[in-house]
């Protein structure tokens, strides 16, 4: 099929979708069971209430989007801290968690932003989607420790009549790429070396003039579907 005809194709796809309120997805994406070894550690996560509803809307050409991500956020951040660390907790909000006894840490993954191309941006032949997180690292008294940032991208090839299922496996996809990282590459990082010591964390005492602690990056390259080991072996391998 030729450039244009695609265009056309796409376009056309479109416009029963405009009709009937735009575009509106849910995705929500499964991991593979992770084969590592547990940080032995015991720590608090947070999913609180912006989280549990985060929605990305937007109108491209008179179409309105709609990302419904919050489901999904939660499903991942289990997902990721069961698997990553030998007791995580959940908890609703920042506060809560400052009041339970025995954690060595307390960390608040958040959706940073949500951004797409769409197959009339890409000339029809695929949608992509980056997803970029940050994950705040707090002491159990709840003060910063750091700041851990990664970002997943994902992509979906234009098959047929349609634009909502390329985007929500996109997005799938993105989320897939951002865990993968973290739990092949967190336990590479300082921080998890002083919580599987049993160690709890300790906020810094910072001195006047003093510069902020630098934002830890989780990033690599993207992860294409040839290559997915992320959950399939132990970092060390």
């Amino acid at each position: 099929m030729h450039g244009r005809q695609r265009l056309i194709l796409v376009a056309a796809s479109l416009l029963p979708i405009a009709g009937c309120g735009g575009v509106s997805i849910a995705p929500e994406a499964k991991l593979p069971r992770a084969l590592i070894r547990p940080v032995e550690a015991k720590i608090g996560y947070v999913i609180d209430g912006e989280q549990r509803n985060y929605v990305h809307s937007e109108t491209r050409a008179g179409v309105p989007w709609k990302i419904a991500l919050g489901a999904g956020h939660q499903k991942l951040v289990r997902q990721i801290f069961d698997a990553e660390f030998k007791e995580a907790r959940e908890f609703p909000d920042l506060e809560t968690a400052r009041k339970s006894e025995g954690l060595q840490a307390i960390f608040e993954p958040r959706i940073d932003q949500y951004s797409f191309a769409s197959a009339m941006e890409t000339g029809g032949r695929y949608v992509a989607v980056t997803m970029r997180y940050r994950i705040n690292v707090l002491t159990p008294e709840g003060a910063k420790f750091d700041t851990l940032t990664l970002t997943g991208y994902g992509a979906s090839l234009v098959e047929g009549i349609g634009s909502e299922e390329p985007l929500a496996v996109a997005s799938r996809a993105a989320m897939r790429d951002a865990a993968s990282k973290f739990m092949t590459q967190f336990q590479g990082q300082s921080l998890a070396e002083q919580l599987a010591k049993g160690e709890k964390l300790v906020a810094a005492v910072e001195k006047p003039g003093a510069e902020a602690a630098a934002v830890t990056s989780i990033e690599a390259v993207p992860i294409r579907p040839s290559r997915r080991r992320a959950f399939q072996a132990s970092p060390s391998t």
